[in-house]
């Protein structure tokens, strides 16, 4: 039987993530809160700022930056695009 969830994203319920994606009270709020629709969106997310900020995910400063960003496109406004970014032309 698959995990449901009540998306915070698409306020809607839907198979949430076969696991927490980390190992902490974080991690859990999001295994209960978040879709795996949800969470694909934020990976692809993830990949653009990783580039277009030029951050190295191993540094501290990089996954503090990246878990502000996560918390605030799940929980919050959604997060904001880098100014720089420019979306690929389909």
């Amino acid at each position: 039987m698959a995990h449901m969830v009540f998306c915070t994203k698409y306020k809607a319920e839907m198979e949430g993530l076969d696991e927490p994606p980390f190992d902490s009270d974080f991690g859990q709020k999001i295994y209960k809160n978040v879709s795996k629709k949800a969470w694909g969106e934020w990976v692809e997310r993830q990949k653009m700022l990783l580039n277009e900020y030029r951050l190295q995910p191993w540094t501290r400063e990089a996954q503090e930056f990246l878990v502000e960003q996560m918390n605030d496109f799940f929980f919050g406004e959604g997060g904001a695009l880098p100014k720089e970014y420019v979306p690929e032309a389909k």
